[in-house]
């Protein structure tokens, strides 16, 4: 058993009633969802609200909204909370920072979103531009931090190049980064990767408990799903991988009840290409045949043949490097029928490399390697910011 386990893991929200003074006699402003909830089921603003001399003044939503219910990539516009009558200005619709007018009369920006640990989910990127707009207007800003649902050992996957930023990836990070939100907003804060190199007033009220080899299922917090489409721990597990066939015609599960745990689409055979990923030997997966049809998204009430993604083993998982393997394979299969969303794909490798080796079947190991060595960079640069102990343990500690 991981000694975390036996711990109480406490959130930043959790330890609010610690710091009581950064709050009080502050006008404050909230970039939350519904994931913001403490270990007796109560949501930030409820919180926040019975401390002393606390004015909440607006509420700011990433992509999914504030209840967490929109689907991927939809415009999310501005409303009224009915339940608090306050104002929620969308992060995900004409702006994705805040602007001067979104900010008139809040002197704190707190952060409070639940993470699941990949590079190129988009809520820590609407911290970090909310970040900026704090620095940019002389307001505090404070995170409350939360776990990685994936453990703050690994890291994995490649780092990104900065020629192919965007939102799905800013920074030059790896895709199974190993950090909390708290330590990532260290991180772009110290290392000056906001824009203009300005930097904000930080705090970050750290968790209590925590330790870097648990799972979200060791820390026995809630799993509040944070999107649609991310509905329990084991999708989160093999999104890192399955994410990139959204930069493919191929549906990835969208539309189903398996969203990220299943692919396919009308013109695959199901058995062919299960025996060919099974004969690939990924390392903590196993395929299964199955045929569904998405009732939303790529090939709406269609029949899809596909594959269904068992996770056998997490601690030997290799997810990055297994979704292009998928790929590529199903590049190998299906030439002509398998067609690229070319920027989203990149965008989401943060390379086109991986694309371009694919299409012209040139080694994947050799990227592999280059790989490792971005990621020996980025883990010197991740060291230095990272805000809880590294206890080592003989399980789940080597990289991708």
């Amino acid at each position: 058993m991981l000694g975390g386990c036996r711990n109480r893991v406490e959130t930043g929200l959790d330890r609010i009633s610690t710091c009581q003074h950064l709050f009080r006699g502050k006008r404050i402003g909230i970039i939350t969802n519904h994931t913001a909830y403490n270990r007796r089921n109560q949501f930030i603003v409820d919180i926040l609200r019975n401390i002393p001399d606390v004015t909440i003044v607006a509420l700011f939503s990433p992509e999914h909204g504030f209840f967490g219910r929109e689907q991927a990539a939809v415009r999310v516009p501005h409303q009224t909370d009915p339940t608090y009558n306050l104002p929620v200005h969308s992060l995900y619709g004409a702006t994705r920072k805040p602007n001067r007018n979104m900010l008139k009369g809040i002197d704190l920006l707190v952060f409070d979103i639940q993470d699941i640990g990949v590079r190129f989910y988009t809520y820590i990127y609407t911290m970090a531009l909310a970040m900026e707009a704090a620095a940019e207007e002389r307001i505090q800003f404070i995170v409350l931090d939360r776990p990685n649902p994936l453990g703050g050992l690994r890291v994995g996957g490649n780092v990104l190049d900065r020629r192919w930023a965007s939102f799905v990836g800013m920074y030059p990070v790896a895709v199974r980064h190993g950090m909390t939100v708290g330590e990532l907003a260290t991180m772009f804060n110290e290392e000056g990767w906001l824009a203009n190199g300005v930097r904000a007033d930080l705090k970050v009220i750290t968790m209590k408990g925590w330790q870097r080899q648990q799972w979200y299922d060791q820390t026995k917090l809630t799993f509040i799903k944070p999107s649609p489409n991310i509905p329990n721990l084991e999708t989160a597990i093999l999104y890192p991988g399955l994410c990139l066939l959204e930069g493919t015609n191929l549906s990835e599960g969208r539309g189903t009840d398996l969203p990220f745990r299943q692919f396919g689409a009308p013109w695959i055979d199901a058995k062919q290409l299960t025996a060919r990923l099974n004969e690939l030997r990924l390392p903590g997966l196993r395929f299964e045949p199955v045929t569904f049809v998405p009732v939303s998204s790529k090939y709406k009430n269609q029949k899809c043949r596909g594959v269904k993604v068992l996770l056998t083993q997490r601690n030997r998982l290799e997810a990055f490097w297994s979704g292009v393997r998928i790929i590529n394979e199903i590049y190998r299969m299906y030439p002509r029928q398998l067609e690229w969303k070319t920027d989203h794909f990149d965008h989401l490798c943060g390379t086109s490399t991986v694309r371009k080796a694919i299409i012209h079947q040139s080694s994947l190991e050799s990227l592999r390697t280059i790989w490792q060595t971005e990621l020996e960079s980025f883990r010197r640069i991740r060291k230095k910011y990272l805000l809880y102990p590294l206890f080592m343990d003989n399980i789940g500690d080597a990289d991708e």
